[in-house]
């Protein structure tokens, strides 16, 4: 068992930065695939950004169109805690945002393909 716990949501303006940090129990977490989704209200969950149990060339994260460029996912297994750094922002990223783990061994963006979930937190970005 996961239990994740998502931080660092606020409200920001047009071309600011947060990191989101998401914190996890358990001893496999370092096994896991994690990945980041958010959901606007009235819209459906939506995949944001992915990364591997592992990263290199050939295992590089993976991020929905609309934030590459703007977003970077990273972990750390030491600590437990895979972040999204969210730069250049804009009102269209306005969301809950919630982290997953997954224990398969590629990038998913399906929801249903993650195992895990955070409780989700808010992200608003004022224009």
């Amino acid at each position: 068992q996961v239990q994740l716990v998502e931080s660092g949501g606020g409200l920001v303006q047009t071309g600011e930065s947060l990191r989101l940090s998401c914190a996890a129990s358990g001893r496999t977490f370092s096994s896991y695939s994690m990945g980041w989704f958010r959901q606007a209200p009235g819209k459906e969950r939506e995949f944001v950004a992915g990364i591997l149990w592992r990263t290199s060339s050939e295992y590089a994260p993976y991020y929905t169109e609309s934030v590459k460029g703007r977003f970077t996912i990273s972990r750390d297994n030491a600590k437990n805690t895979v972040y999204l750094q969210m730069n250049s922002l804009k009102p269209e990223d306005t969301a809950v945002y919630y982290c997953a783990g997954s224990t398969r061994l590629v990038i998913s963006r399906a929801a249903t393909s993650y195992d895990y979930w955070g409780q989700g937190t808010q992200v608003t970005v004022s224009s």
